[in-house]
């Protein structure tokens, strides 16, 4: 959230060019914080043991978030800092 570097939302790809960078980290940066603390919330339901029908939950959970995080820094994210 704070590098002066260019962070990478994407593995193995090269990052895009942006016109603020301290912008653009911060705003991936808070991206990836909220993404924890909804993933680490979602997994509350697992400490109650494997067989419990709350682990449905989690797991529908994660892979919406996942695809919402995805949809959020293309749509949002890259639209906004990335240099034309």
């Amino acid at each position: 959230m704070f590098s002066k570097n260019l962070v990478g939302f994407w593995a193995n790809t090269e990052t895009i060019k942006v016109k603020d960078v301290k912008g653009y980290n911060r705003a991936t940066g808070r991206l990836f914080i909220i993404y924890g603390i909804v993933f680490i919330i979602l997994g509350i339901p697992l400490l109650e043991g494997q067989n419990t029908p709350y682990i449905l939950w989690s797991v529908i959970g994660v892979m919406v978030e996942t695809i919402a995080i995805m949809a959020v820094y293309s749509l949002g994210i890259v639209k906004k800092y990335e240099e034309k």
